[in-house]
């Protein structure tokens, strides 16, 4: 069986490399072979973190992507990440999509109010609804959440199964308990545009809990979106080096503003601290309030009250943080663990496959 992954991103991309890239092992070892195709390389996102033009790396994703979509009929699956031409309409999309191979479509965030909630009148009125044909138009839609699964039954999903997005257990793991103890850090991980959005109105807070309990901030990803700050470590992100990064934190996380694009977040910082041990403070929206079980793995905190309460009391009683720890690292080893969905994901594949294109 072959399989054509056409993910947004290549390994750099978060959505793409754990949502579907990091399954390629579990897949080869159920029989299952798969082609990457990925729509921006690598020097698109260099590119918009670094605040350079991207029209040129735009222009050959979109080329490239046309040239994958008519090598498509080579496979047994196409298995797309979101959409396969963003910002085009649906009547191009649907006219350079294969007739003859079935269609896996995955979502793990709301990509459908870039459209349908767009400022521009005219962004709604040409794409609003293009989200919605696509997803009719596939043998299966996985989504990160419920909130995704139930916009994607809303749109006539032929099928629909909700797939968190999990972390391998062999590269995760709590801190090695021979480290010392150290200076105590409030950590987050994340990309410049969500430390803008979420971290940096709450910055305030955070350093003054810090400040009252000797303790840092560390940033890993948020780059020059992040502001200097005597207490704020400002980490840059790589692949190789991100569990040691938020091992070396104390507490994860991750605090959203109730919107309809944040509640189609699928928590996956969440999974991350809760894999290397960590207790986590978040915002109840969306899926957050599932994976963080209040008073047994973390807290929830909406109010600036209730955040410096949760962050100060983490802070100052080591024994809780590690029987909360210890509840997280339980709970992603139960359900959020590529070990546990591996062969899951694999066996949807498969049965798409085996039943072929619909009318």
């Amino acid at each position: 069986m072959r399989t054509l992954m056409m993910t947004r991103y290549d390994r750099m991309g978060a959505s793409s490399r754990l949502r579907m890239i990091q399954y390629g092992d579990a897949l080869r070892s159920q029989g299952i072979e798969h082609s990457l195709a990925p729509f921006f390389d690598q020097t698109y996102l260099e590119r918009r973190y670094a605040g350079r033009s991207i029209l040129r790396p735009t222009i050959g994703a979109y080329a490239r992507r046309v040239s994958q979509l008519r090598s498509a009929c080579k496979y047994d699956v196409m298995w797309l990440e979101k959409e396969a031409l963003p910002w085009l309409t649906w009547a191009v999309e649907r006219a350079l999509l294969s007739k003859s191979v079935p269609l896996v479509i995955d979502y793990d965030d709301a990509v459908f109010h870039n459209y349908d909630q767009h400022r521009s009148s005219t962004v709604r009125r040409l794409l609003g609804a293009k989200l919605d044909r696509l997803i009719g138009s596939a043998e299966l839609i996985t989504v990160g959440n419920r909130y995704l699964a139930e916009r994607a039954k809303a749109a006539g999903a032929r099928r629909i199964e909700i797939v968190p997005t999990v972390v391998d257990l062999d590269a995760y793991a709590p801190r090695p308990a021979h480290i010392l103890p150290r200076t105590l850090s409030v950590g987050w991980i994340g990309t410049p545009s969500t430390w803008t959005e979420y971290i940096a109105p709450i910055m305030p807070l955070l350093s003054e809990v810090a400040e009252a309990h000797g303790a840092r901030i560390a940033a890993v990803g948020a780059g020059r979106a992040a502001v200097a700050h005597p207490l704020l470590d400002n980490l840059p992100w790589t692949e190789d080096s991100e569990v040691a990064r938020i091992q070396a934190m104390d507490i994860g996380i991750m605090p959203l503003t109730d919107t309809p694009w944040a509640r189609g977040k699928c928590g996956y910082k969440l999974i991350q601290y809760m894999a290397c041990g960590l207790p986590v403070v978040a915002s109840p929206v969306g899926v957050n309030a599932e994976i963080v079980e209040h008073g047994v793995n973390g807290f929830l905190a909406s109010t600036e009250e209730e955040w410096t309460a949760a962050l100060r009391t983490l802070l100052s009683d080591p024994s809780l943080r590690a029987r909360m720890g210890d509840e997280g690292r339980r709970k992603v080893e139960r359900h959020y663990s590529l070990r546990v969905w591996g062969p899951q994901v694999a066996r949807m594949l498969r049965e798409v496959a085996s039943q072929g294109r619909g009318d």
